[in-house]
């Protein structure tokens, strides 16, 4: 469960919705924290979504308290500015943060299943993302911890249903306007009838193959960036890294001068890649945040404006 590398006495949080998932995860996070002195506390957000939203905080507190843990209802209000989705886990991730600081919590831990990874990738293969997005989640990212990614979906329900955990089934997880809702009930299960069982557990296992491989690369990049001016990148040294190496480079480049977190897509990308590999006197590239990248002399010079 990942508990051995905290200290006696540190707290930790758990991410409760009240499905299969976070409860299985909540119930074993509360046989084994005591053995190593670990305090365990749950959060459970209230996204103020459905009507019984307030209902089902207060079931997800009752099923805690059966297990003798303490729970946080943390009730957010979901500004939809990138579909409903990803704004409400936005929200979701926000709101946690705001608790394991109040709290001074050393981890997160969240509920995501082998189920749940196989469909990120599958998501990820669609907006034709790269080698990082395509190795889904990890299961050690800073604070957070996802222990049960080996773990299966229906391996979660029937530990609810063998300690006698009621299970709620979001109906938002039947609802096939969402993207995932699509890949879990649709997707899938063709690939599975075209290609064979197992299908889940493939990707899963091509996540992991492809962190690594992403892992080596962002290691070699961050080589490549450590002794450069990011603000001002010599065009020669950018054309003769591989382009996997550049295309790193050029995105924390785009970061470090000023574009928000996560606005910075492959199209982008492959602006800037023009201006190296492509050059044919055109114009600056404009890209979220204001920031301009533009070609002078052989050098790229990425401005804010």
């Amino acid at each position: 469960m990942q508990l051995e590398s905290f200290e006696a006495g540190d707290l930790v949080l758990v991410a409760v919705s009240g499905g299969a998932d976070s409860l299985a995860l909540a119930y074993a996070l509360s046989r084994e924290a005591p053995k190593f002195a670990i305090s365990l506390h749950a959060v459970t957000v209230d996204h103020q979504l459905q009507l019984a939203s307030s209902s089902q905080a207060a079931n997800v507190v009752e099923a805690m308290k059966s297990l003798g843990i303490e729970t946080t209802i943390e009730k957010v209000t979901v500004e939809v500015t990138e579909g409903l989705e990803a704004s409400a886990r936005k929200a979701r991730y926000e709101a946690l943060n705001v608790v394991a600081k109040k709290l001074n919590a050393v981890a997160i831990f969240l509920g995501h299943t082998r189920d749940d990874q196989a469909e990120t990738v599958l998501l990820g293969l669609a907006r034709g993302s790269g080698t990082r997005s395509l190795s889904g989640m990890a299961s050690v990212n800073e604070k957070y911890l996802r222990p049960l990614l080996s773990i299966t979906r229906e391996q979660t329900q029937e530990l609810c249903k063998e300690v006698g955990l009621n299970v709620w089934h979001d109906p938002h997880n039947k609802d096939r306007s969402f993207a995932r809702v699509r890949v879990r009930l649709d997707a899938i299960p063709a690939l599975e009838n075209a290609i064979g069982p197992g299908i889940s557990e493939a990707l899963a296992r091509s996540a992991e193959l492809l962190r690594q491989d992403a892992d080596a690369l962002d290691a070699w990049a961050e080589r490549e960036m450590t002794p450069l001016n990011l603000a001002d990148l010599e065009c020669g040294h950018l054309a003769s890294l591989p382009p996997a190496i550049r295309s790193r480079v050029i995105r924390r480049a785009i970061y470090a001068a000023g574009a928000p977190t996560g606005s910075i897509s492959a199209d982008h990308v492959l602006a800037v890649e023009a201006l190296i590999t492509s050059w044919r006197g055109q114009g600056a590239a404009h890209l979220p945040g204001g920031v301009k990248v533009e070609r002078f002399s052989g050098r790229l010079s990425l401005l804010r404006n």
